[in-house]
Order: C-alpha cells, then structure tokens, then sequence
C-alpha cells in the first residue's frame, strides 16, 4: 500500500506543472493561437525564480520575478504572433530555443553548472489541508504539497468558469472559431487573443516556479525536459476543454509517476522507464488522430 500511495502522491507531484501549462495554454488555443513556447516560458520561470532565490531569498520577489519574466515574454510572442501576424511555430520554437541558451550562457558566465538556493527547504513550501489531510488513505494523496499544485486543481474550475461563464471567455472562443463573426461583431481580436497568450505565460510562470523552487530550489538547464509540448498534446487530446485537457494532464503525471517509483526495482535498465511519459504522449496522439480521422470520413461519408 505504501508503494501505491506514493505513486498517487507522485501522480498529482508530477501533473502539476503540465497541468498548470494545459490550463494557461488552453486560453490561447481556443483564441485560434496555437502557443508552442509553453516550454520556453516554463524554463524561463523556473530560471529565473531560482537566480532571484540566490539574490535575495525573498519570496515575494522570487514569485514576483517569474510572473514578470514570463509575462514579458508572452506579451513579446503576442506581438509577433498576434499584431504582426507572425507564425506561431517559429517564434514559439525560437522562444524555446533562446531561453535555454540565455540560461546557459548566464550559468556559464557565473561558472556553475546549475543554480541552487541552499537555504530553500521545499518542506516550509508545502502546505496541509485542514480536514482533507485527515481523510485515510485520500488525505497523504491531496494533501502536503506545494501552492502551486493547489492553484492548478483550482485553476481547472476557474477556467471552466471564465471560458464559458464570462464575456472574456466567450469573446475568446468567438475569436477563435469565427474570427470573421467577431470582427463584425466590433470584438477586438487582438486584444483578447493578447490577454490569452498572457494567461498562459503567468500559468507557465507557475508552472516553473514549481518546478524548480518550490521542489528543490534547484535549476538544471532543460530541466521542463518536454512538458510544455505535453501539455500541448494534453490541450489538443482533450480538445481545449478544461475538465478533459486536465484528466489527459493527469495521465501523463501517473505516467511520469510510475516510471520513477518503477524504475526502482529495474536496476541496470531503470533509465528505460523514463520513455514511459513520451511514448505515452505518441499512443494517445496517434489514437486520437486516427479517431479524429474516423469520425471525419464518417460524416463525409453520410
């Protein structure tokens, strides 16, 4: 039982930086904008959040810093994208090309390679539910776990309300399946295409600080190793709803989780487990494609 409830543990450990970028990127995908530099936003904030951390072991300004960053940066990725109707793929592949390298050279120019915040103790960033901690067997699952875990399972009921149950959020899928309808309409599509690029750059902002600073106050180079394009995949399987985009977000998490727990009792061939995520992510794309392809060669056919 033991082993099962760290798995479980591990499960929402491992799901909430996919989740936290599923939820944010979701915005962007049903304004008709595909946001490919999830990833580099991601790394951005865990960088950053952890180099802030060794400046000034001040909290509010670690999590203030890795809002900032990556809010600067998705503003720059709706400007390319959204005003100069840039392509969303490069720029999204440059931004995920130029943080790492900024951050390289950066650790490069300090002589490390890799930043870490001694002083952080990820137990004094972990929080217990009142009565939820207590419920057997469920409450070690939720319970004990960083704020950025809690803000993600909140997010997922934040975003189903602001995507349907708010002007925002049905401007936001007008611009996205009828940008015609919307302009005749006088909706400002720029404008809340631009707001929904930035809600995923502060999610990824969120996502990163989790990643690094609230876990180990720990930055490696490349250290998101995919998770942004997860979370993409994710978006995509669940069809940009956030209720479904989350459970395909939690699959990748039990995926992630049972490869580390598993890989335990593999010895020599343990780091074979860690393919377990990506093939995962390459099984459900390809069913769901070829359930896509399916469906439309049915209603062509009728």
């Amino acid at each position: 039982m033991d082993l099962l409830s760290r798995i479980l543990y591990d499960m929402v450990y491992h799901t909430t930086p996919i989740l936290l970028c599923v939820l944010g990127g979701l915005f962007a995908y049903k304004a008709g904008v595909l946001n490919i530099a999830l990833e580099g936003m991601m790394l951005a904030g865990s960088f950053i959040a952890v180099f802030v951390a060794l400046q000034t072991q001040n909290t509010f300004l670690i999590y203030l810093s890795a809002l900032l960053v990556c809010a600067v940066i998705g503003l720059i990725f709706a400007y390319l994208a959204v005003n100069k109707k840039g392509n969303v793929i490069i720029i999204g592949l440059a931004i995920n090309m130029l943080v790492p390298a900024i951050a390289s050279f950066i650790l490069q120019f300090m002589g490390v390679p890799n930043l870490t915040a001694k002083w952080v103790n990820p137990v004094n960033f972990r929080f217990d539910i009142p009565l939820i901690k207590d419920i057997p067997y469920l409450g070690p699952i939720l319970s004990g776990h960083p704020l950025g875990t809690y803000i993600g399972l909140i997010m997922i009921f934040v975003a189903s309300v602001v995507l349907y149950k708010t002007r925002f959020g049905i401007y936001t899928r007008v611009i996205g399946e009828s940008p015609n309808a919307a302009t005749s309409l006088g909706i400002q599509a720029n404008k809340y295409a631009t707001w929904a690029i930035l809600i995923g750059a502060l999610c990824s902002a969120v996502a990163g600080l989790n990643l690094s600073f609230e876990r180990l106050g720990i930055f490696t180079n490349g250290m998101t190793a995919g998770r942004g394009f997860i979370a993409i995949a994710a978006i995509y399987c669940g069809k940009g709803k956030p209720v479904q985009s989350a459970l395909y977000a939690l699959i990748f998490g039990l995926a992630r989780s049972l490869a580390i727990n598993l890989s335990v009792f593999a010895g020599s061939i343990s780091a074979l487990f860690d393919i377990i995520p990506y093939l995962l992510m390459i099984a459900i794309l390809a069913v769901n494609s070829a359930y896509e392809i399916r469906n439309f060669r049915m209603r062509t056919y009728w």
